[in-house]
């Protein structure tokens, strides 16, 4: 079995990356678990990674200023997808203006908008905030390598399963939002700014869609009971623990699945499911 799985691997990546994932719910996420750095190392082997990869690392040193950036459609979309942003790939007035006005000024636009990710990418960059870019480290070209990989990665999981894709994303994020020296209500509020996290923590948590509809604060306040009545803190410190991000993901996978059955067995699914027979 295991050789047989060796060569759908293997003839995936003759192709464009496709994760194996022959199971659903929390028994296919095992698999995927057990055998993700294998399917890593096979996209990274893959020769549209390799051409990416190789092309990033040739040109981005030349890219001293944002609009040079912007300008190469190419090496955005692997600065993009970096940060989990690929959407905004033909938004290029919009990126050059979040990349040009940094994050050192209170009223930059990165610092303004709800996605802290916006302000991770012009942080990253360093245009609107440095006379030398940080494209100009030796370093760099690795620094954003390493983010595009686990990104493109998760969103080729995600094309199969959304699902997993939020899951691995909750993984890598949480517990480096844990690790910070904020407060904690400070970083339930980074967690409700970011869309992958806050649907994670509110499925998990077993909060209904219209939740996001009540005030802010009040949001905040239902997490930190939430999370102290399930996880025993009211403080998303104790992410940092790996045992404690296994119980969030398993909760939200759990919840996922109940949601999915609920809704196919729903009047209006089981009628277009007759209609479609």
């Amino acid at each position: 079995a295991a050789s047989a799985r060796g060569a759908a691997f293997r003839r995936r990546s003759r192709v464009s990356f496709q994760p194996v994932l022959p199971l659903t719910g929390y028994t296919g996420w095992g698999f995927l678990k057990r055998t993700i750095a294998k399917q890593q190392a096979v996209q990274q082997a893959a020769p549209a990674q390799q051409r990416d990869e190789a092309y990033f690392r040739d040109r981005i040193g030349k890219a001293d200023t944002a609009e040079k950036l912007v300008g190469d459609k190419r090496l955005l979309r692997i600065a993009l997808t970096a940060f989990g942003l690929e959407g905004d790939l033909n938004s290029k007035a919009f990126v050059q203006k979040i990349l040009e006005g940094g994050t050192l000024k209170e009223g930059s636009l990165a610092n303004k908008l709800a996605d802290k990710q916006y302000q991770k990418f012009a942080a990253a960059f360093g245009y609107g905030d440095f006379s030398v870019p940080r494209t100009k480290l030796s370093t760099f070209a690795d620094e954003i390598l390493t983010q595009y990989r686990a990104r493109s990665f998760e969103t080729a999981v995600g094309e199969q399963n959304n699902t997993y894709r939020l899951a691995l994303n909750a993984e890598r994020e949480l517990p480096v939002l844990a690790a910070k020296t904020s407060s904690a209500d400070a970083k339930w509020y980074t967690i409700l700014g970011s869309a992958p996290l806050r649907e994670v923590m509110q499925t998990a948590l077993g909060l209904p869609a219209s939740f996001a509809s009540i005030d802010i604060d009040q949001q905040v306040s239902v997490l930190k009971a939430k999370a102290e009545a399930i996880f025993g803190s009211a403080d998303p410190a104790q992410f940092k623990d790996m045992k404690t991000m296994d119980v969030l993901v398993r909760r939200y996978l759990l919840q996922s699945d109940i949601q999915a059955q609920a809704s196919n067995s729903s009047p209006a699914a089981r009628a277009l499911a007759l209609l479609q027979r």
